[in-house]
C-alpha cells in the first residue's frame, strides 16, 4: 500500500491519539477493577502509578530496541506483540487474591503486572514508535506528533471519571477497551503497510534532507533528558499530593495536576513555539509565588492557593518539557530521547511514592522539587542592570546570604523577635531579592528557598524536629498539634482526625469531635447494653486517636480495624493520646483493610459494627458498595446495628446508603448539631446512619433516648447503589448538585 506524505501524517496522529487514548483510560480503569481485591489505601494508587511508569519505560525500551532493524522487521515485531498480548483479553484482573494483611506495596505491582503486562506494554510503545516510523518514512518533523498523544492521554484520563465510570459497569468497561485495543492494533498495521510502500517512494527524499550519519547523543546529553524529565513528573505526585492533604482534600482533584501535567507535553512539543516561550519566560516568576506557599496548610482561602499550586505545575512542566525539546536530537535517535524522558518520570515517581515517606515525616519531597525547578529552568533577568550582577561575584554571593537573614529575622529566629511592621518589610524585601536574582540560577534558588522557609518553612522544620509530632507512612502525613493547653489535634493535612480535652482526668475521657454523647454512635454506644447486654461484642472500623474506646463498659468484647499501622502507633502511645492507655490498654487492633479483613474473619458475629473509615475528607468506595455491605451483614448477629459515618465536605453520601441498605436493612439518620455550650467541649456536627437487618433494633435505639431526633435515610428517586462493579462519585459531588 502506497500513501502521498499528505495523507501519512493523518493516519499517524490517528494511531497515536487512540493508543494514548487508551493507555490513560486503562489506569484508571484497573485500578477501579482492584479496589474491592485490594482496598483504598493510597499505598494501592502510588504502587499502580509506579507500575504504569515503570511499564511504560519497557515500552519505550522495546521501541527503542526495534529501532535497530528494518521497517519491515519492526511492523513484524510490533504486531507479533499485539497478538501475543491479546491472548489477555478482554482485558481485566487476574483470579489471585491477597491475604488479608497482604503488603499492597508488594501485592499491587505483582497483580497489576501479570494482568495486564503484555497489554500495556504493547499500547504505551505507541508513541516512540509511530514517531519514529513516521520520520523514517520521510513524512516531516515527528516530535510535534508528541503533542497529539498528550492530547489522547488527557483526553482518555479525563474520559474515565466524566463519561466512562458513570455510564458503564466493570464488564462493560473491560469489552469497551477491548475494542479500542482491536482498533489500535488495526491502525498499527495500516501504518506498517503505509510505510512500507511510502519509505521506498520518498527514501531519496528523506536521505536528502536527513543527514546519513548524525552524531548520537552524548551520556551526558541523555542524564540532562532524564533530569529534565524526573523534576515534572515528580512535581505532579507532590503537587497532588500537597493539594489532596493540605489545601483542598476534594475529590476527583488528582485528575488535574495530572491532566496539566499530560497537556504540558502538548504545549512545549507544538510546532509554534509563541505559548512555550510565553510560559519560559513567566515561570520563574510563578516560582516565587506559588513556591512561597509550598508549606501553606490552611482552610483559608483553598482554592486561591490550590490554583496557584497548579499553575505552578503547568508552568515549571512547559519549561522543563520545552528545554528537552530545544534539546532534542535527530529523528535518527528519537526513541533514545523517549527512553531518557520514560526513565526520567520513573525516576521522579520512585522518589515521591517511595523513597519520600521512607526518609521524610512531611511532604518535603514537594519544596524540594520546586527548588530543583528553580536550578533547571530557563532564565532571564527582568532588568538589564540586574542581568550585570554576573560581572559582580560578590554580589551574587552576599544577596541569598541576605535572602536567609531575613528570612530568619522575620520568624523571630534571631535577636530578641521582630514588630509586625517589620516582618512585613522583611518578607516583601525577600521578594525584592528573589526577583533581582532571577536570571542567576544558583542564587536564585537559594533565594527562592529561604522565601520559602520565611513562609512557614521554619515553623514546619521545627514540628519536625519534636519527636512524636509529625509521623509519615505510606496512609498519610499526620500531626499532632496542641491549641493552647486545653485541647490536642490529630490532623491530616486540613482534615482533623480526632482531637483529646486536656487539663484534667476529667476532660480526658471526653467524646469529642464527632463522637460526642448526643452523637448518633455516641446515642448506639450508650444504648449498647440494653440492645445487647452486658457482654456485647462491638467492632470499630476506623481508629483514629481512639476516642471510641472510652465508650467501653466491663463484660464487653471490642476490637479495632485500622488500615495504617503508624495511626496504631500514635493512638497506643500515651505521651500523645490517652484515649487506649486510659479505657482498653490491651486493645485488640487488627491491621490491615476493613472489608478484607472482616471478610476473612471465622469468628462470633459481632453485635455492634461502627465504621468510620476517612481517607482525607472522603470514605473509601468500596467500602459503601452492596458487597462490602453483605460483609457487615455476615459479620453482624441477627438483630445487629450498623453504624456507619458520613460527615462530609464534599460528598453527600446519603443516597448511597439509602440505596445500598434497600435490600435487607432498615435505617434511620441522626443529623447532631452541637448547642453552644457543646462547641465549647469540642463536640463537633456529625452525620451518623444507623442500619439494621431487624427493625425492631432501630425502634429500641430510638426508644432509648426518646428526646433525641432520628429520622429517615434521606433517599434519592433514581439512584442506583454502589456496587464492585459500577459505581461512581460524580453524582454524590455536592458541588455537581448546587450544594
Amino acid at each position: 500500500m502506497t500513501l502521498p506524505r499528505s495523507a501519512l501524517r493523518p493516519l499517524f496522529v490517528v494511531t497515536i491519539l487512540t493508543g494514548s487514548f487508551l493507555l490513560f483510560l486503562v489506569q484508571p480503569m484497573i485500578a477501579r477493577m482492584a479496589l474491592p481485591r485490594l482496598g483504598g489505601a493510597p499505598a494501592v494508587w502510588n504502587s499502580a502509578m509506579l507500575v504504569y511508569q515503570a511499564l511504560l519505560l519497557i515500552g519505550y525500551g522495546w521501541a527503542h530496541w526495534l529501532g535497530r532493524f528494518s521497517l519491515r522487521r519492526q511492523g513484524m515485531a510490533h504486531l507479533a506483540l499485539f497478538l501475543v498480548a491479546a491472548v489477555m483479553l478482554p482485558i481485566g484482573l487476574g483470579s489471585a487474591q491477597p491475604g488479608a494483611n497482604a503488603n499492597p506495596v508488594l501485592w499491587v505491582p505483582w497483580l497489576l503486572i501479570t494482568s495486564i503486562g503484555p497489554l500495556f506494554l504493547a499500547v504505551s510503545a505507541q508513541a516512540p514508535l509511530m514517531q519514529s516510523w513516521f520520520a523514517r518514512a520521510g513524512a516531516g518533523n515527528p516530535y510535534a506528533l508528541y503533542a497529539a498523544s498528550n492530547l489522547g492521554s488527557f483526553a482518555g484520563l479525563i474520559a474515565y471519571p466524566l463519561l466512562v465510570e458513570p455510564q458503564l459497569p466493570i464488564r462493560a468497561q473491560s469489552y469497551l477497551w477491548t475494542g479500542g485495543y482491536i482498533l489500535l492494533a488495526l491502525l498499527v498495521a495500516a501504518c506498517a503497510l503505509a510505510i512500507r510502500g511510502s519509505a521506498d517512494n520518498l527514501a531519496d527524499q528523506y536521505a536528502a534532507e536527513t543527514p546519513a550519519e548524525t552524531p548520537a547523543p552524548s551520556r551526558r546529553d541523555w542524564f540532562y533528558w532524564v533530569l529534565l524529565a524526573a523534576v515534572p513528573s515528580g512535581l505532579m505526585l507532590s503537587t497532588t499530593l500537597h493539594l489532596t492533604t493540605d489545601i483542598v482534600a476534594m475529590p476527583l482533584l488528582w485528575v488535574v495536576p495530572l491532566g496539566l501535567y499530560l497537556i504540558s507535553f502538548s504545549v512545549a512539543f507544538a510546532d509554534g513555539r509563541g505559548l512555550a516561550n510565553l510560559f519560559i519566560r513567566l515561570t520563574p516568576i510563578i516560582l516565587i509565588l506559588g513556591g512561597s506557599t509550598t508549606f501553606v496548610d490552611t482552610t483559608d482561602m483553598p482554592y486561591f492557593y490550590g490554583a496557584l499550586g497548579l499553575l505552578l505545575l503547568f508552568s515549571v512542566s512547559v519549561a522543563l518539557h520545552a528545554t528537552m525539546y530545544a534539546n532534542r536530537p535527530e529523528p535518527a535517535h528519537l526513541t533514545r530521547f523517549y527512553l531518557a524522558m520514560s526513565v526520567g518520570g520513573v525516576i521522579g515517581g520512585l522518589f515521591c511514592a517511595l523513597l519520600a515517606p521512607m526518609i521524610f515525616n512531611w511532604g518535603y519531597e514537594h519544596p524540594v522539587l520546586v527548588v530543583l525547578a528553580a536550578f533547571l529552568v530557563p532564565q532571564k533577568s527582568l532588568l538589564p542592570v540586574f542581568e550585570k550582577l554576573s560581572h559582580y561575584p560578590r554580589a551574587l554571593r552576599w544577596l541569598p546570604v541576605l535572602a536567609l537573614l531575613l528570612s530568619l529575622a522575620g520568624n523571630r529566629l534571631v535577636g530578641d523577635g521582630l514588630p509586625v511592621w517589620a516582618v512585613g518589610v522583611c518578607l516583601v524585601l525577600s521578594f525584592v531579592v528573589a526577583l533581582i536574582l532571577i536570571g542567576h540560577r544558583k542564587a536564585f534558588a537559594v533565594a527562592l528557598l529561604c522565601l520559602m522557609l520565611f513562609e512557614g518553612g521554619w515553623h514546619r522544620l521545627q514540628l519536625s524536629l519534636q519527636p512524636g509530632t509529625m509521623t509519615r507512612s505510606y496512609f498519610g502525613i499526620y500531626t499532632v498539634q496542641d491549641s493552647g493547653s486545653s485541647v490536642r489535634n490529630l490532623v491530616h493535612g486540613t482534615t482533623v482526625h480526632g482531637m483529646q480535652n486536656r487539663g484534667s482526668p476529667e476532660r480526658e475521657l471526653m467524646h469529642t469531635s464527632y463522637y460526642a454523647p448526643r452523637s448518633g454512635v455516641g446515642l448506639a454506644m450508650d444504648a449498647a447494653p440494653r440492645l445487647f447486654g452486658a457482654k456485647a461484642r462491638i467492632g470499630v472500623v476506623g481508629l483514629g486517636t481512639g476516642t471510641l474506646a472510652c465508650y467501653a463498659r466491663p463484660g464487653q468484647s471490642w476490637r479495632f480495624y485500622e488500615i495504617d499501622p503508624a495511626m496504631v502507633e500514635i493512638a497506643k502511645d500515651p505521651s500523645r493520646f490517652t484515649f487506649l492507655a486510659r479505657c482498653q490498654p490491651h486493645a485488640d487492633v487488627r491491621v490491615g483493610d476493613a472489608r478484607l479483613v472482616l471478610g476473612a474473619e471465622r469468628e462470633a458475629p459481632l453485635d455492634l459494627l461502627v465504621i468510620d473509615a476517612f481517607s482525607s475528607d472522603a470514605v473509601p468506595m468500596h467500602l459503601l458498595t452492596r458487597e462490602a455491605f453483605a460483609t457487615y451483614r455476615s459479620r453482624l448477629t441477627s438483630s445487629g446495628l450498623l453504624m456507619v459515618h458520613i460527615s462530609n465536605r464534599y460528598l453527600d453520601l446519603e443516597p448511597v446508603l439509602a440505596a445500598a441498605g434497600a435490600k435487607g436493612w432498615h435505617g434511620l439518620a441522626r443529623r447532631y448539631k452541637a448547642t453552644d455550650e457543646e462547641r465549647q467541649l469540642n463536640y463537633a456536627n456529625s452525620l451518623w446512619i444507623a442500619l439494621s437487618p431487624d427493625a425492631k433494633t432501630l425502634n429500641a435505639l430510638v426508644a432509648a433516648h426518646p428526646a433525641e431526633v432520628w429520622s429517615p435515610i434521606a433517599a434519592r428517586r433514581g439512584f442506583k447503589a454502589w456496587t464492585d462493579d459500577h459505581a461512581s462519585i460524580l453524582p454524590v459531588i455536592k458541588s455537581f448538585r448546587g450544594q
